[in-house]
């Protein structure tokens, strides 16, 4: 209509981001960068990872402590891989001890969100909102009930999608190659052990 409207009030507002508190759950080297983010928007930084290491966060914690972690954040960023360990691992259980007022983004895996918990909180208002990348099924049926859930905002598995991402892989695998040719330890290498 190209109108230009006077704003109404709180019609427009976003949250502030300033004092608010990030939970990450998974502290390699994604996590680590939203970690770095979130420092730069003034956000206190919580995080949570296998060996309670300090590092980037404000606070470190153990998987054992996730429930006393998830009260205390105003959002809550999964980016963790999917291993054994972390299948299924945030339920009924974590979702209701998340703030009213909290949001959770999952970036890593589907399968780490139990995704009819996550249904029923957004419904019944257990949380505030979501927003998921990744599914337990991909491509995300047509039928599922997620297109339709409240304050769920869905993402075809892009989060991490960028024009120069074939650049920057072969960057990796340059400086890969010729670090074995060096006999030089590798960037990137994947642990089969602990499945990722």
């Amino acid at each position: 209509e190209r109108q230009w409207r006077p704003q109404r009030p709180r019609f427009y507002y976003g949250e502030e981001l300033y004092g608010k508190t990030v939970g990450i759950l998974g502290l390699g080297a994604i996590g680590q960068q939203v970690a770095a983010t979130s420092r730069c928007l003034g956000l206190k930084v919580l995080g949570l990872r296998r060996t309670g290491v300090p590092g980037v966060a404000d606070e470190v914690f153990t998987p054992d402590r996730l429930l006393d972690m998830l009260p205390r954040c105003d959002f809550v960023v999964i980016a963790l891989p999917l291993t054994p360990e972390t299948t299924s691992l945030f339920g009924e259980r974590e979702l209701r001890g998340m703030r009213k007022s909290a949001y959770l983004i999952n970036m890593a895996r589907g399968g780490i969100v139990d995704e009819t918990s996550l249904v029923r909180a957004l419904r019944e208002g257990w949380i505030a909102g979501a927003a998921f990348d990744v599914f337990a099924q991909e491509p995300l049926p047509i039928d599922s009930e997620m297109w339709d859930v409240p304050n769920l905002m869905v993402t075809p598995h892009v989060a991490g999608n960028f024009l120069a991402y074939l650049d920057r892989v072969m960057d990796i695998l340059r400086d890969n190659l010729r670090r074995y040719v060096a006999g030089e330890p590798m960037i990137n290498v994947l642990d089969k052990q602990r499945g990722y």
